[in-house]
């Protein structure tokens, strides 16, 4: 399994919310649509800053989503809510395990 973070920094903090919204509706379905797709999660970690993290089987499938992120910034107009191209670290999960989530 491969995972890609992308930290996003100088966020338009008046558009963030719809910056998730955006993400929640239009991003992530077409995230999961995409070949070895394991997961994603979008985190707001306050000061202008949000950090996603998806997790694909390889890692062509894990650039490709690099790609569709892209695209997406670019199609949904968020270049000035996002005016930074965002940090991307990725490579192999080479430990991982999960537990349940409970949704509140």
């Amino acid at each position: 399994m491969f995972a890609t973070i992308r930290r996003y920094e100088s966020i338009d903090q008046g558009r963030a919310g719809d910056l998730v919204k955006q993400a929640d509706e239009t991003l992530l379905p077409s995230l999961c649509e995409l070949p070895g797709f394991n997961g994603y999660s979008l985190i707001e970690t306050g000061k202008g800053v949000m950090t996603s993290i998806s997790f694909f089987d390889t890692a062509e499938h894990a650039d490709e989503s690099t790609r569709v992120a892209a695209d997406w910034v670019r199609e949904q107009k968020l270049e000035t809510a996002l005016p930074n191209p965002p940090k991307i670290t990725s490579g192999e999960v080479v430990v991982h395990k999960t537990g349940e989530l409970v949704q509140v």
